[in-house]
């Protein structure tokens, strides 16, 4: 019989009810009260801290400007476009030489107003209203120079043209600001404001424009501070001693500008016989003289950098004709060496009429100021021009002896002097009353700071008797002379062959510049322009002269600008122009006695010699040119040195051996070779010279060591401050010693990983805010830490001070090449950017570029630019 079974299988579970999912917010809500409270607490600071952020984009973004579509603007009397490429480069068409200038001020307001602003205080002495106390001494220094009351005096000596494109500038500036707020005009109105600066920007002034020509001309103005260095040295060596230190320009190793030619009944003429010398006697100065000129200078070196100061200010430019050119037609280089900022000091920007007629004759392309109407460098449709700074003696110190608070004795009689008062407004502060002297010789400088109204009663004087309370410092200044010089700036953008481009030279009075030129008929030539006073014999500029003998007065006369150097076509086919001396010794005019020692000139002669013909892209090449000519003459010294302690020194040494003396950024041995350069210097000169002449390691600092190498047991090599006497070989194997251990700390112990660039950066400052010392707004508004080679009396000139370090000092501000064989196959580039707003693009975006040795092409033509652009304004006649 059968029975039936179970199932094996087990009896399932009962279910488990799901455990629910707490939300986010139900676990936080869940947290103990320490947990929430910590956490409300970071979501609050990071909302405030996005909410910032986002007011801060929105505060910098703001003052951005409209550069696509079309703007009704009331002063127009026709349609005006302005083309940007992708760099934002704006080229203007219009109809009239009125609205060129009118949407020139209007582009530049739109993006550097705010520089502009600045400038203008600056140039009036005002900044204390916006800065407050801090800048009081610049305001006081430039107001008794009085730059605004000599631009307001420049008016009335301008062409009526001048006048005209002047007003229709500003009336462009004025256009743009009218409606617009401070805070949408610039961030740096923007972050005042936050400081308490309750101010509304004036209206732009033709003379705004005039004034800022004078802070051109004062920082290129030539041998001051050599003057007052020459006179420190005097108390603690002998003529010999400081003749060693300021040697002789070498004509026979570095060629003038122009060779050969002589004035000729008042008439310069390239191919005539030289004529004239000069033998001044110099003066010795005793303690108070010295004394009241170093206060002086103090107050000088405390002025603020607005085109740059030093021996780094120079520049190079050459041409070359059709024959020493791959184009067959000529070529131009230009690349101007100025002391760096952000925004940099050019704008970029062409003017074009749409059709050549009697109220439209421009059609100019080139590099501008902000706040100057017309190009300042650039090419027209038939001439290119560059400059370099000529760099004549146009300034004098001179001693004035003083009686009482307002007069001076002049050849033993007593004059009175002349007085104004100056009332400055200083931010948060009560006025400040400024009684300013004049003598005949100009300004009192010395009357800046009280401190040093009078200075001892003890000068430099052959005539016995009372002296007085003492004595003040005078500056006589061609500057402070009103001249025409706006004229020339739109005379070079209108001329059309050699002899209008010399017509618009002979305006140029400050700053003096050597000007280079080129046509389209083939023609290169070289002019030298400027008021450069005539000085009687006994006064060669070099020193400081006693202002109570009136035999030491300029005679009253200026060179004539027809017997000023100049030559058409050289025979050589070229011209080269870097700071060097214009002329031979045999010019019967002191043109100066400082020149640039050529060493770049001599560099760039040998490259065009040595190519033969150049094409545009070799002539960009020369530009970026790294060859350091002191390291040629010093390098075969420091590898004679052959008692290094060991193997560590010499394998920094070791890097010299195979050096080809180039200073790329990227380079070990440029690094050693000029820390070495630093530390020779000092441990050679800061023992016997006083601190404010210790070497800047320029090219008077190449020709007094490459000198002092040639004698081992010369008396500048021995230490004053040890009681053994040193050698040559001893400075040059201690500089080795030293340099390898500070490119250790600095770097790396391994040699091979050091670079030139590391330590030789481009740091671009905002002039303002970005001097603030709050590092977020120093961060917004400055870039940094671009590193570069070249070096200082290089023609890739990023110069340094070897007083201070081997931070660039100065470097070229822009850079072109110019083909007269057809101008869009020239080539420009801008250190920095064209908008001087810093949420831009276009604040910097040129920079890297530049850095790289690279160039952008160079729109001219309607159909070049047209190709090129980006956006395009229309601005348009208001309805109304």
């Amino acid at each position: 019989m059968g029975s039936a079974m179970s199932d094996p299988s087990p009896t399932p579970a009962p279910e488990t009810a799901p455990v629910p999912q707490l939300t986010r917010w139900q676990a936080f809500r869940r947290a103990p009260r320490a947990v929430r409270w910590t956490a409300w607490t970071a979501l609050g600071l990071v909302v405030v801290l996005l909410l910032l952020a986002a007011a801060v984009v929105g505060v910098v973004r703001r003052p951005l400007p409209q550069t696509n579509g079309e703007i009704e603007v009331p002063g127009l009397s026709a349609r005006v476009e302005v083309i940007r490429d992708d760099h934002d480069i704006p080229q203007v068409y219009a109809d009239t030489d009125a609205d060129l200038m009118f949407a020139q001020g209007y582009v530049h307001a739109q993006e550097r107003f705010f520089e502009m602003d600045f400038r203008r205080h600056v140039t009036a002495g005002r900044l204390s209203e916006m800065f407050g106390p801090d800048t009081l001494d610049t305001d006081k220094f430039i107001r008794t120079m009085g730059w605004r009351r000599v631009a307001e005096e420049e008016w009335a000596l301008l062409e009526p043209a001048t006048r005209d494109a002047l007003t229709s500038y500003a009336d462009g500036v004025n256009a743009y600001i009218e409606d617009r707020s401070p805070s949408a005009l610039a961030a740096e109105y923007a972050v005042l404001g936050l400081t308490g600066l309750d101010y509304t920007p004036e209206e732009w002034e033709p003379v705004d424009s005039l004034a800022w020509l004078k802070a051109m001309a004062w920082d290129l103005r030539g041998n001051m501070d050599a003057e007052v260095d020459r006179v420190l040295l005097s108390l603690d060596h002998s003529a010999d001693e400081i003749a060693a230190l300021w040697p002789d320009y070498p004509y026979a190793d570095h060629p003038p500008i122009v060779s050969g030619g002589g004035v000729v009944d008042g008439v310069f003429e390239q191919n005539a016989t030289a004529n004239g010398t000069r033998n001044p006697r110099r003066p010795a100065y005793p303690e108070g003289v010295v004394a009241a000129l170093e206060r002086v200078q103090d107050s000088i070196e405390a002025m603020p950098d607005l085109v740059g100061k030093g021996r780094g200010i120079g520049s190079n430019s050459w041409v070359v004709d059709g024959e020493h050119s791959a184009t067959g037609e000529p070529l131009l280089a230009n690349d101007p060496h100025l002391g760096i900022s952000q925004p940099g000091i050019w704008m970029q920007m062409g003017l074009h009429c749409r059709e050549q007629t009697d109220d439209c004759t421009l059609d100019t392309s080139g590099f501008t100021f902000s706040g100057v109407p017309g190009v300042i460098i650039g090419h027209n449709a038939d001439i290119a021009w560059g400059f370099t700074n000529l760099g004549p003696d146009v300034t004098d110190l001179y001693l004035e002896e003083t009686e009482g608070d307002d007069r001076y004795v002049r050849d033993g009689e007593s004059e009175p002097m002349e007085v104004r008062t100056e009332t400055i407004g200083v931010r948060g502060e009560d006025d400040v009353e400024l009684r300013v002297r004049e003598t005949t010789h100009g300004p009192l400088i010395s009357d800046v700071s009280s401190e040093f109204a009078t200075v001892g009663a003890n000068a430099p004087t052959d005539e016995p008797g009372d002296r007085g309370s003492g004595y003040a410092v005078a500056l006589a200044w061609t500057a402070l002379d009103p001249a025409p010089t706006a004229d020339a700036i739109l005379g070079l953008n209108r001329a059309s062959d050699w002899d209008e481009f010399r017509e618009a030279a002979a305006e140029f009075a400050v700053p003096a510049q050597n000007l280079v030129y080129a046509d389209r008929e083939g023609h290169i030539g070289y002019q030298a322009p400027g008021r450069i006073p005539i000085r009687r014999a006994g006064n060669d500029g070099t020193m400081p002269v006693e202002g109570w003998i009136s035999a030491n007065d300029w005679t009253g006369d200026y060179i004539p600008f027809d017997g000023l150097p100049s030559v058409l076509d050289p025979e050589e086919g070229f011209i080269v122009t870097a700071n060097q001396a214009v002329i031979d010794e045999d010019y019967p005019y002191l043109l100066t006695q400082d020149w640039d020692y050529g060493y770049r000139s001599t560099r760039i002669r040998e490259a065009l010699t040595a190519e033969g013909e150049l094409s545009v892209q070799e002539m960009a090449t020369l530009q970026l040119d790294s060859t350091n000519p002191m390291a040629e003459t010093l390098v075969p010294y420091l590898l004679d040195v052959d008692t290094l302690p060991s193997r560590y020194y010499r394998n920094a040494q070791n890097l010299l051996r195979d050096w080809d003396f180039t200073q790329p950024a990227d380079s070990a041995p440029a690094a050693y070779f000029n820390v070495v350069w630093r530390n020779l210097l000092e441990l050679t000169f800061h023992d016997d010279l006083r601190e404010r002449t210790w070497p800047d390691g320029g090219d008077r600092w190449f020709e007094v060591v490459g000198t002092m190498l040639t004698e081992p047991a010369g008396p500048w090599w021995d230490d004053a401050e040890t009681d053994e006497v040193e050698t040559r070989d001893d400075i040059l194997r201690q500089a080795m010693i030293e340099a390898r251990d500070e490119m250790t700390r600095r770097q790396a112990r391994d040699p091979k990983r050091w670079t030139w660039g590391h330590i030789h950066r481009m740091n671009l400052h905002n002039a303002t805010l970005g001097e603030s010392g709050v590092a977020p707004i120093e961060r917004l508004f400055n870039r940094d830490g671009w590193q570069v080679g070249g070096g200082s009396s290089i023609v890739a000139a990023t110069s340094w001070n070897a007083v201070d370090g081997y931070e660039v000092t100065a470097a070229p501000s822009m850079r072109m090449v110019v083909s007269l064989a057809d101008w869009d196959d020239s080539r420009w580039i801008n250190l920095t950017g064209v908008s001087g707003h810093p949420a831009s693009s276009h604040y910097s975006d040129q920079t890297e570029l530049y850095v790289d040795g690279e160039t952008l092409p160079w729109a001219y033509s309607r159909e070049a630019v047209e190709a090129a652009a980006d956006d395009t304004l229309v601005l348009v006649p208001s309805a109304g």
